[in-house]
């Protein structure tokens, strides 16, 4: 997955890609508390993100 869920504002991604994140994949096994604390990160993407990755792992099972 190269693009970022549906609710994942511009300032989160440049948060992401700031620390390094270039797609959503990279995320799997990152915990969520470390991206709250990148600036630029809201409730809303934590959330979008975590309900994809959710989506994803359920997909693969």
């Amino acid at each position: 997955m190269s693009e970022w869920p549906k609710g994942v504002a511009n300032p989160a991604i440049r948060a992401l890609q700031a620390a390094g994140y270039t797609q959503l994949k990279q995320l799997e096994n990152v915990d969520l508390s470390t991206l709250a604390h990148l600036h630029g990160m809201g409730p809303k993407a934590l959330a979008a993100i975590e309900a994809a990755l959710k989506e994803g792992r359920e997909a693969r099972e």
